[in-house]
């Protein structure tokens, strides 16, 4: 395969990609790469302001991007922005699953221990990533399906791989996360096509408008105990920016990858890798 060859398969022109919570920092981050590989982007968040603070970031002008209302815990939403997005881009090629997140009342801490967190507040986080992971493979994957082909890609976490302390609840849904990308990768090849492939990443430590201030803080900049701590055993000794996501990314949902499925992909720096001695 020559230089040419190879560039074209990370050329999306045609192709209709849809990332949920894509209004968020790093699905936005995602939405403006694949835009700038020619791809059609369907933008869908709850905040439909924050989806579309992320167009405005978009300079391409091969692809088409669109911003739908939809909420991942609602399928009835997810539905109707799947009607929407065939109808204008005809068809769905890639699925990237960003919606997701942890919540403060799913978060021990010396003023609410293990034994107090809220049923609902436990509920939330498990709902939010793992149902908000598998109605939309449900919804969008049907049309890859019925049309053979098309790719999902979920987004896992670190946590997965080594459970962070004080977030029992989000640790858990995505170490489940994991596990049903590889269920799913299995049973659409299997049922529907081979040509139907399911991955995730699981990125590191990446300061987001949710953990910022967990990570460093508020006044001074300076990394927090646990932003420290972070740092120490990741040996590539910083954070994660959104922009180390895209290489994944882009290798994932192009034809370059085409012979891997059901894969969680560490992006962290090394921090899987570190034993801490």
């Amino acid at each position: 395969m020559n230089l040419e060859e190879l560039s074209k398969q990370f050329d999306f022109k045609g192709r209709s990609v849809v990332l949920t919570g894509g209004g968020g920092v790093l699905a936005g981050e995602m939405a403006c790469a694949l835009a700038g590989c020619n791809a059609n982007v369907a933008i869908l968040d709850k905040d439909l302001a924050l989806a579309e603070r992320v167009v405005k970031r978009i300079e391409s002008s091969v692809g088409q991007v669109i911003v739908v209302y939809a909420d991942v815990l609602k399928r009835d939403t997810l539905e109707k922005a799947a009607e929407a997005i065939v109808k204008t881009f005809r068809k769905i090629d890639c699925l990237i699953n960003a919606a997701g997140g942890n919540n403060p009342r799913a978060t021990t801490s010396t003023e609410q221990s293990f034994f107090h967190l809220p049923e609902e507040g436990l509920k939330f986080v498990s709902d939010l990533n793992l149902l908000g992971t598998i109605l939309p493979s449900q919804v969008f994957g049907k049309y890859m399906a019925e049309q053979k082909e098309g790719i999902i890609l979920n987004i896992s976490s670190m946590n997965a791989f080594r459970p962070l302390t004080r977030i029992p609840a989000y640790s858990a849904a995505k170490a489940a996360v994991s596990n049903f990308t590889q269920w799913l990768a299995v049973h659409m090849a299997q049922e529907y096509s081979p040509n139907i492939r399911v991955n995730a990443i699981a990125p590191g430590f990446f300061l987001t408008e949710q953990n910022q201030y967990l990570l460093t803080d508020k006044e001074t900049g300076e990394l927090t105990p646990r932003g420290k701590k972070i740092i120490e055993h990741t040996p590539m000794g910083r954070f994660g920016a959104p922009e180390d996501l895209l290489g994944a990314v882009l290798w994932l949902l192009s034809p370059a990858s085409r012979f891997v499925t059901g894969v969680v992909l560490p992006i962290d720096g090394g921090f899987a890798a570190y034993s801490g001695v």
